[in-house]
């Protein structure tokens, strides 16, 4: 018998650290990130959509720049009408701000606003607690392994994205 969430030998396969393994236990994984962002999302009045695009802005690389809306749009693959929808639900919802850029009053940035951000913080801190508990059972040394290969399967993923027209 295997320990909650974890598969059982059986459907992991003969080899623990084979393609089936990782396969399995990476969907487990982000099934329950998916389960996790849509109970957010329903708590809150919000789209699973609006909680991606939450995510996005919380995590864009400074380096790219300040998150906008076309980026946004691109990055999760919506039309021009259901990006502004979903910013329009967030901004409503007090989740993100949109300020002018200074260069070119054009321009649009998003911002996760600070009431937004706190509730998210509130929302989420049993997850990030089960993070740190589940980080205390591996060493430095192991944990750099697991962020090089998470990195790693990021940009593979990251490849994969179809740019849209």
């Amino acid at each position: 018998m295997s320990s909650p969430g974890t598969p059982s030998p059986s459907l992991l396969g003969e080899d623990p650290t084979g393609l089936q393994s990782f396969a399995v236990l990476l969907r487990r994984m982000n099934g329950e990130f998916n389960r996790i962002a849509q109970e957010f999302a329903q708590a809150h009045g919000l789209h699973l959509t609006d909680v991606q695009a939450l995510i996005a802005i919380l995590d864009a690389d400074p380096e790219d720049g300040p998150m906008t809306p076309g980026r946004l749009r691109r990055q999760l693959n919506l039309t021009s009408g259901a990006m502004t929808a979903c910013v329009d639900r967030l901004e409503r919802a007090g989740h993100v701000r949109r300020v002018r850029a200074d260069a070119d009053r054009r321009v649009v940035h998003l911002h996760y606003a600070a009431a937004g951000k706190l509730l998210a913080r509130d929302y989420f801190r049993p997850l990030a607690d089960s993070t740190e508990l589940a980080r205390g059972h591996f060493t430095q040394e192991e944990l750099a392994v697991v962020v090089r290969f998470l990195a790693e399967m990021n940009g593979q993923l990251g490849l994969l994205r179809r740019i849209p027209d």
